[in-house]
């Protein structure tokens, strides 16, 4: 698959958009956050 073709979400924390990775392939739906860091900042945002 190509690139250009990967599925995308948004990070609630940066606003930033990332795309499907292959360590994510079995947790795709579960997957929230973009990072470590932006996952251990999400106490800032509520």
């Amino acid at each position: 698959m190509k690139k250009q073709h990967l599925p995308q979400k948004f990070c609630p924390v940066c606003n930033r958009p990332f795309t499907w990775r292959k360590k994510w392939e079995k947790n795709w739906e579960n997957v929230k956050y973009c990072s470590k860091k932006c996952s251990s900042n999400k106490k800032i945002l509520v």
